[in-house]
């Protein structure tokens, strides 16, 4: 623990992934909450501490070290600047800094990108990025459907085992808490309960671009992305089923011990043994991905990757983020 405790704010704490991002920053041992804002809720008490939350207008920035943006895309990148005229860390949750280029954000958010200057951003996955986040001032926490899709890919893609002539293709389920607190007509308990629906299929999904950007980094030679998520009526817990075809000179049974190996040692990933899947019991409510393979003939391979949507997709990988930022061992309040 540091002699001096890291002065931490939270903009958008009353949101899903802001109340799980309060739960674990309140237990850090190296870390005081200064604030938690929120509009909607302002003077209702920040669960788990003694304060309250205060409308973001209301939030200085001085004096602090840290801040953890939880906040609307559009809305996070002007913060994040102040911030860091400031000398403040900033941790963005939003999507405001994932894509590399404001053409991209553009694209994929059909609205020009409000602080163009900031780009490109570290991406907050560790367990591929871990050199670049060390250390830095402004990182770009991933979304949770990439997040699980590309830990779920990466041993193939550092591998350059994955056809180029076949797609790869991502069935994905997540729990409504995905979509946000804001009540929605199609996330009504009545609309979700004994329902299962696809929304924004096949490459349409504005988390295509940013699984693209980060997998083309890793490998450019790969087959066309096929993505569909599927709103799963559960509270929380994200899964990928992920559909790939291998090179002739790679067999599905030696994806196994590839798996072991590239994530030997961290502590954030749990490969199961063979015969076991993974499923959302295997990581809601705690801050690691699990996944499980599956060879299906020596050239097909079925992968499911796992996550809590709010956690490792969220807040925990986030925190995650803030401990390699801030020199910490990566897994403080996390385990």
């Amino acid at each position: 623990m540091t002699e001096k405790r890291i002065r931490v704010g939270v903009y958008g704490a009353a949101g899903y992934a802001g109340m799980d991002l309060v739960e674990i920053l309140v237990k850090h041992p190296d870390v005081e909450l200064v604030f938690g804002t929120s509009n909607t809720y302002e003077g209702a008490p920040i669960p788990g501490s003694n304060l309250k939350y205060i409308p973001s207008e209301a939030a200085d920035l001085n004096g602090l070290d840290a801040v953890f943006l939880a906040l609307p895309h559009k809305a996070s990148a002007p913060v994040a600047a102040q911030a860091l005229k400031l000398g403040v860390k900033v941790i963005d949750l939003s999507a405001d800094l994932r894509l590399d280029t404001p053409e991209a954000y553009q694209k994929w958010y059909k609205t020009p990108h409000p602080n163009p200057e900031l780009l490109p951003v570290p991406y907050g996955l560790p367990e591929i990025n871990r050199a670049n986040i060390k250390g830095a001032n402004l990182v770009a926490a991933p979304g949770c459907y990439p997040t699980t899709t590309i830990l779920g890919l990466y041993p193939l893609l550092k591998a350059h085992v994955i056809s180029p002539d076949a797609p790869i293709i991502v069935d994905a389920k997540s729990g409504v808490s995905g979509a946000g607190r804001e009540p929605k007509a199609n996330t009504h308990f009545v609309e979700v309960f004994g329902n299962f629906s696809p929304y924004n299929p096949g490459r349409v999904h504005r988390h295509v671009g940013e699984i693209e950007q980060e997998i083309h980094k890793l490998n450019g030679e790969i087959g066309t992305l096929i993505f569909t998520p599927h709103l799963l009526p559960v509270d929380r817990g994200l899964m990928a089923s992920i559909y790939v075809t291998l090179n002739e000179n790679f067999n599905s049974d030696q994806a196994q011990s590839l798996y072991e190996e590239v994530y030997e040692g961290e502590p954030m990933v749990h490969v199961l043994p063979p015969g076991q899947q993974a499923t959302l019991r295997h990581v809601v409510r705690n801050n690691t991905c699990a996944i499980s393979l599956t060879p299906v003939t020596p050239r097909y391979l079925h992968i499911t990757s796992v996550t809590d949507n709010l956690r490792k997709g969220a807040s925990g990988q986030a925190v995650q983020d803030f401990n390699l930022m801030f020199g910490l061992p990566e897994t403080t309040a996390l385990l």
